[in-house]
């Protein structure tokens, strides 16, 4: 069940965004600090075309986007702001390219998920698209076409490498929930039936021919939902797991999904002892009584969330922690 995994046990990765605006110092961190499992880095404090939404919107098919007060909204035609979202990942692929080529290992890449794009981006008249069924049809099959082109692209600048592709959906629990607001704030949208949730995250992770993970950072992760859908690991922030959550854990890792948990904080903190930080990842699986090896094996480290808030000393201090957290895991179980 675990030898699937394109990674080795004991690894760590990042979630997404870093602070700054520089790419290639970006990914120089990344590639320092987590060789095993290394990823494109996210760099928001660019602007608009570099935040999770726009980012991902770019890559959507004959659905350019633009910038409005009130967030991203779809337009009649491409413009700048579609522009400047295409040419921030181009020049982020370009360094990609130039910098990590040869890399012969797992390598993974995040786009923003089918139901937190819809719940983000606006329709011409201003409701979200989340409001509208239809309007999310043409979105899911756009995007799944988008981000395959984008897979595809990231495999010909790297070809010795296994792409791992992340999708971003913290947004999907209030979907399901029925709690994403309107455009006006004053109501609630409609829930999202599950089986409905399912199939457009399926029709975008079989569109990728990549491993895929899911990650939501949000309270109520839908695990039995994500596994329905195809995704073959789920990241989540460990602290934001409770014990309700137990049977749907305990079933996801009986099922051989992964799981990438977040236990080191996203923004700068002081940072407990190296056993403290490790402490909450055996705990967990103490309580369902797997062999401990398979822990290293299926368990990929991470911060807490993306770190795009947190200073560059602290990145650095943070992915470390997660890199020798995850060392240690591994050394315990053999």
């Amino acid at each position: 069940m675990t030898s699937d995994f394109p990674w080795q046990a004991g690894t760590a990765t990042g979630v997404g965004s870093y602070p700054g605006d520089d790419p290639v110092e970006a990914l120089r961190i990344v590639l320092g600090e987590l060789p095993e499992l290394p990823h494109l880095p996210e760099l928001p404090a660019r602007g608009p075309g570099a935040d999770l939404t726009g980012r991902t919107a770019g890559l959507l098919v004959d659905m350019p986007v633009r910038v409005e007060p009130s967030g991203w909204r779809f337009s009649d035609r491409p413009g700048r702001d579609t522009l400047r979202s295409l040419d921030h990942l181009a020049r982020d692929l370009d360094v990609l390219e130039e910098v990590a080529g040869g890399h012969d290992g797992p390598f993974k890449i995040q786009v923003c998920g089918p139901w937190t794009l819809a719940a983000t981006i606006e329709l011409r008249h201003g409701d979200r698209a989340l409001k509208d069924p239809g309007a999310v049809r043409d979105l899911v099959a756009s995007l799944a076409e988008g981000v395959a082109a984008h897979v595809a692209d990231v495999r010909r600048r790297l070809p010795a490498a296994t792409i791992v592709l992340q999708l971003d959906e913290p947004g999907l629990p209030a979907a399901l929930a029925g709690t994403v607001p309107t455009a006006s704030g004053f109501s609630r949208l409609r829930a999202i039936e599950a089986p409905v949730a399912e199939e457009a995250l399926r029709q975008v992770i079989d569109a990728a021919d990549a491993f895929p993970v899911v990650h939501c950072c949000a309270r109520n992760v839908p695990y039995g939902l994500l596994r329905a859908a195809g995704a073959k690991a789920i990241s989540v922030d460990l602290g934001l797991v409770p014990r309700r959550d137990d049977d749907a854990v305990g079933e996801t890792i009986d099922a051989g999904v992964g799981l990438f948990l977040g236990v080191v904080p996203g923004t700068d903190a002081a940072l407990p002892s190296l056993r403290a930080t490790a402490e909450p990842v055996k705990e967990l699986w103490r309580r369902f009584g797997f062999p401990p090896a398979r822990l290293a094996e299926q368990v990929v480290i991470t911060p807490a969330c993306g770190m795009a808030g947190a200073s560059p000393r602290y990145v650095r201090d943070a992915l470390k922690r997660c890199r020798d957290t995850a060392r240690m895991l591994h050394e315990a179980a053999e």
